[in-house]
């Protein structure tokens, strides 16, 4: 009963947060003529042709993104059970597709491993828990970076709380990178828990990878994560042609970093990207609508439409396949 109600209780969170995302939009950005009238203003001056191209090429990121990830699953699956450059991007757009109304997209993991043969599915969330570090790991360093610069750009936080916060950042960075790469203290803190010791052969997956591997798993997670902010860029700079690149990118970073770290339901997130993105942004301009467009605009092209794609792959999966 009681894991029951702190799963309700957790749900009821995540949908508050959503809640509270939408009526901020509707009433502080939407229903304010100002941010309209800006808007419509800013799109009245943009050529049919621009946008067509603008989107035709973020599509085309959107394809090379998943195709990186894909890639990616390849690498991390070959000690496992190797499987084809096809089969990883199946499974790559069928796992979005479970992940686009799970929370926190766990349904992804389901999605993928179930392109493994049986007795290596559960391997395999820890082979993809490996990726996702490397992920995160990117994220959060470039991150946490960013977060220093926009603090002391846009906040103007006191010497002395300036000087700690850039520490602790440091510190952060270099403990992300340092895990990352020395893995395999994870899977000894990990073995040393009596109650996991029985499951430490899918823990010791996650150790099979040398430094070699994981410096190539992350040059994807880096390349995934130019791709996506190159996308981010392509778009608002079409709707706000006068931000700096150099702005932009920064406070892209600082939004990625802040994104990771709050609860979501991706069918409902669209809401919290862009409460979280319209506030970051308007240290460096007024156009919140524009804004909100080009987060909701990325957000549809990247999870939306991968995910409608990878349907099509669900109806290959064997879910009562019980082949080695």
């Amino acid at each position: 009963m009681i894991a029951r109600t702190k799963k309700l209780l957790s749900y009821l969170f995540k949908l508050a947060i959503v809640a509270l995302a939408f009526w901020f939009i509707y009433h502080r950005i939407i229903k304010n003529s100002d941010n309209l009238e800006r808007f419509h203003n800013l799109v009245a001056n943009i050529s049919h042709n621009k946008v067509l191209i603008t989107m035709v090429l973020v599509v085309l990121l959107m394809l090379l993104n998943w195709l990186l990830e894909s890639l990616k699953w390849w690498h991390l699956t070959r000690i496992l059970a190797p499987m084809s450059v096809w089969l990883a991007i199946e499974s790559v757009f069928c796992g979005l597709t479970w992940a686009v109304f799970t929370p926190n997209r766990i349904g992804e993991y389901g999605g993928r491993v179930m392109f493994l043969p049986n007795r290596k599915r559960i391997h395999g969330v820890f082979a993809m828990a490996v990726g996702s570090f490397g992920q995160n790991v990117i994220t959060n360093v470039l991150g946490a970076g960013a977060s220093v610069w926009f603090l002391f750009s846009y906040i103007h936080l006191n010497a002395w709380l300036m000087a700690g916060i850039t520490v602790v950042a440091l510190v952060f960075m270099g403990l992300m990178v340092t895990f990352y790469f020395n893995i395999k203290w994870m899977v000894s803190l990990l073995n040393s828990i009596k109650f996991l010791k029985k499951f430490h052969r899918f823990f010791d997956i996650m150790g099979k990878y040398r430094a070699a591997e994981l410096l190539s798993i992350m040059w994807f997670c880096l390349a995934r994560f130019f791709v996506f902010t190159f996308q981010y860029y392509l778009v608002i700079h079409l709707l706000i042609p006068e931000i700096p690149l150099f702005e932009m990118a920064l406070v892209m970073f600082v939004f990625f970093f802040i994104q990771s770290a709050l609860p979501s339901l991706d069918v409902l997130d669209i809401g919290v990207r862009s409460l979280t993105a319209t506030t970051l942004f308007g240290y460096i301009t007024n156009q919140s609508i524009a804004v909100v467009v080009s987060v909701s605009l990325i957000y549809i092209i990247n999870l939306i439409i991968p995910a409608i794609l990878g349907s099509v792959f669900v109806f290959k999966l064997k879910f009562f396949d019980r082949t080695a």
